[in-house]
């Protein structure tokens, strides 16, 4: 006895075919970049009380540690899968009534305790390893002076 062919066996192979390609792709971490927050920093003022900056005498810079981890740039011998920066805010966190009108804030940062000052939206390439990161914030106002009372800004640290 001779077993007949189906006419619909190419129609369930396609069908069986287009049905994996519509399957969720599976994803694969290939790295992770973890920023731990360390030190926060104080800002202090200039004499002339129009700015308020980190890099005022008694400021301190804000620290972290940042652990770049990423296969695939193991594997391909690749040195700068991620880029970090730190751009500037555009307000304070919390200020007194008028402290943040006619405030321009500008942010640089240093890796690795290198002396070099980058600004805080150029982003830099970091290789996979652990780094430290110092941010300094500086606010200007001008005109004006500013005003008596609790500053608090917020920077954020990228990685990327």
């Amino acid at each position: 006895m001779q077993r007949k062919r189906s006419g619909n066996s190419r129609a369930l192979f396609a069908a069986a075919a287009l049905a994996g390609l519509c399957l969720p792709a599976q994803a694969a971490i290939i790295g992770t970049c973890t920023i731990m927050i360390g030190a926060s920093g104080t800002m202090k003022s200039n004499p002339a009380i129009n700015i308020l900056g980190s890099k005022q005498p008694g400021g301190s810079s804000a620290g972290a540690t940042i652990t770049a981890n990423s296969t695939l740039c193991s594997i391909l011998n690749l040195l700068d899968c991620y880029t970090v920066s730190a751009p500037a805010p555009i307000a304070f966190t919390s200020a007194p009534s008028g402290g943040d009108t006619n405030v321009t804030f500008a942010t640089v940062y240093r890796l690795d305790g290198s002396g070099l000052d980058v600004p805080g939206s150029s982003p830099q390439r970091v290789t996979n390893g652990t780094h430290t990161i110092q941010v300094d914030l500086t606010a200007t106002k001008s005109p004006g002076i500013f005003p008596a009372g609790n500053y608090q800004g917020t920077v954020t640290v990228r990685c990327e």
